[in-house]
């Protein structure tokens, strides 16, 4: 049997059993299609967005997922399925917070400070499944994600141990990420699809060649981050941004750029508000050049 096959068997018994699976490219959701790039088709029903997208295909990321074996088995899956390289599930659909836990250190910090509950090893660390949902989160501290809500998690086997009930102390750690204030300024609900160029950086001194390279550049470098980092890695791409206008008389659109930025943050896996934050605050990281920091 090929892999594709294995994988895609593994993804119907799970979703008999309630729990929405998506197939991943690598570490990766699969991209969308044309008609939903940028959120061109306003995105699924269920997601912040609400919009009105029913797409066939297995779109947007985590909001894919289904129990569905229809939708599964059906063509507009078929090519996802045969370039599958992994799965991943909907935690948060399934009633299950993950608590990744991405190296030996953060495994350590958890059987400390956490009730022991079902674990499954991982190619760094370990996930710990707990009973419930709720907000996900990254690094809520050193090298700990949590993934539940509007989130997706790798499929790496049903684990060992018995799953208890989500406790106050994971809870607790999103808790504290959201204290986290962002500083007033630059980035506030931006659309996805926003765009760079001459009519939003009139004031800026730099060729657009050069600007939309290094954004690409730092867009893969968050879009690399699949299992943990991606919110701090946006936070330093959008300081490194600033920098680069530090010194331009400005505007120098960079509510655009910081848009992509949080889009591709997101696309991994980050919950949009701690992508705003992060973003907000690297973009205000600059100690000169305000003027070049303008809209």
């Amino acid at each position: 049997m090929t892999q594709p096959a294995d994988i895609r068997h593994t993804a119907l018994a799970l979703a008999a059993t309630g729990v929405p699976v998506l197939p991943l490219r690598g570490k990766r959701p699969f991209g969308n299609c044309a008609a939903c790039s940028g959120s061109a088709c306003g995105d699924r029903p269920h997601m912040k967005a609400a919009g009105p997208c029913r797409c066939p295909r297995p779109c947007h990321a985590w909001a894919a997922a289904t129990t569905d074996p229809t939708v599964l088995t059906s063509d507009a899956w078929a090519p996802a399925w045969r370039a599958a390289g992994a799965l991943a599930y909907h935690p948060g659909g399934a009633g299950v917070t993950v608590v990744d836990l991405d190296n030996a250190d953060a495994v350590t910090w958890a059987r400390t400070h956490l009730p022991a509950t079902k674990t499954v090893p991982t190619n760094r660390g370990e996930h710990w499944i707990y009973h419930g949902t709720m907000r996900s989160a990254n690094a809520v501290r050193p090298s700990v994600d949590i993934k539940s809500q509007a989130a997706y998690a790798r499929w790496l086997g049903p684990g060992t141990g018995t799953m208890t009930n989500l406790p106050p102390a994971v809870r607790a750690l999103a808790e504290k990420e959201e204290t986290t204030l962002a500083r007033a300024g630059v980035v506030t609900s931006l659309p996805e699809r926003a765009t760079w160029d001459r009519t939003v950086a009139t004031g800026c001194r730099h060729t657009e060649r050069y600007i939309l390279t290094g954004l690409n550049r730092g867009l893969d470098k968050v879009r690399s981050h699949t299992e943990s980092g991606a919110g701090s890695t946006a936070y330093g791409v959008a300081s490194f941004v600033a920098t680069q206008h530090a010194d331009c008389p400005g505007p120098c659109g960079l509510n655009a750029l910081g848009a992509q930025i949080i889009a591709a943050a997101v696309a991994v896996g980050v919950p949009e508000p701690y992508a705003q934050r992060a973003v907000t605050r690297g973009l205000n990281s600059a100690s000169t050049g305000t003027r070049g920091r303008a809209a």
